[in-house]
């Protein structure tokens, strides 16, 4: 089924987050804009720091004051708005409707109470299920995400599981009340790879079975790669490039992403080959440049870079394919 024809599930429209330090407001998240379709997993991407996890705590209304704020734009979640909702409607919604993989699970998990206690919870406040059958279904999800002897296993706390059982109670966390939309932040980052593989496997497999849209926040290339249908590209605090993972991958056109893709080890490259790393930092979101934030690293940079950041325009011969840039990179002369 093509992207147009699914349901959107949350459509986020010019977010700005903002956070009011003493050294000065950090721009966070400066406009962005994007759609999840129902069934559909999407993947963002960048450098830490570009707002991949802040945009996500946002929706989520989890932006902690102060001295973090919201000051622009909204996040609608079927059709109402993450942002403007009352206190208690989002406590409501959150589990229910949306849920949140947080990127380390032990920091994540109540460290005194046992896995059963925390897993029944949300299944007997947003599913009205009786403690018996909150328990049930604790060990039922347990069981979905691949945790051995499940029943038993709910009597212990999150110390006695290791890091990938641990995530993996996450997840089931995250899917307790079969939410419309889940969001994994770095789900793999603390995991060796082998687990890794697991967890994704796990993540795409409850995507296919349960129609669960997901959103995987990460800076694994490979992992949007394998998983995501549609990629957001993100550079300080803004979307750069947009559009279906394949088309990304075969045919990138922000010198960002080109940038990204250059610099990830291939299997295919020639023996002795060396990666292609982005020179520079990322700049001080308290102190953005003029113009384009990327131009200072970008090889393709004219003056114009410096004047007008671009807007979001599609992709000339491209149909779902969006990107922030002056420069058609495929004709450009490369900076020396």
């Amino acid at each position: 089924m093509a992207t147009e024809q699914r349901k959107v599930v949350l459509d986020i429209k010019d977010l700005v987050t903002r956070f009011y330090t003493a050294d000065g407001v950090v721009k966070a998240v400066d406009g962005v804009s994007y759609k999840v379709h129902e069934g559909e997993i999407v993947g963002v991407v960048g450098e830490s720091g570009s707002g991949k996890s802040v945009t996500a705590l946002s929706v989520m209304r989890l932006i902690p004051w102060p001295p973090g704020k919201v000051e622009n734009g909204s996040a609608e979640l079927n059709g109402q708005d993450m942002i403007t909702m009352s206190n208690e409607d989002v406590l409501n919604v959150r589990g229910d409707d949306i849920a949140m993989i947080f990127q380390e699970p032990m920091t994540s998990l109540n460290p005194v109470l046992t896995i059963g206690q925390q897993l029944s919870e949300a299944v007997e406040t947003h599913m009205g299920k009786s403690k018996k059958e909150g328990w049930e279904r604790a060990a039922e999800l347990l069981d979905m995400v691949g945790i051995p002897d499940a029943a038993n296993r709910l009597h212990d706390y999150p110390h006695q599981f290791s890091g990938g059982m641990r995530q993996r109670v996450m997840i089931a966390m995250g899917l307790s009340c079969e939410p419309r939309l889940l969001i994994a932040d770095e789900p793999t980052t603390a995991l060796d790879v082998t687990i890794q593989a697991q967890i994704l496997e796990l993540i795409q497999k409850l995507n296919k079975e349960l129609g669960t849209a997901v959103i995987i926040i990460t800076h694994n290339l490979g992992v949007v790669a394998r998983y995501a249908d549609w990629v957001n590209v993100m550079y300080a605090g803004r979307i750069v490039e947009s559009g279906p993972a394949d088309v990304i991958y075969a045919q990138p056109r922000h010198p960002y992403t080109v940038g990204l893709l250059a610099s990830v080890p291939r299997l295919d490259s020639d023996r002795g080959s060396k990666l292609d790393p982005i020179p520079g930092m990322p700049p001080d979101l308290m102190n953005l440049p003029s113009g384009c934030s990327f131009r200072a690293r970008c090889k393709f940079a004219i003056d114009k870079c410096a004047e007008e950041y671009p807007p979001m325009e599609l992709v000339s011969g491209e149909e779902n394919h969006h990107k922030a840039c002056w420069v058609d990179i495929t004709t450009a002369t490369v900076r020396n």
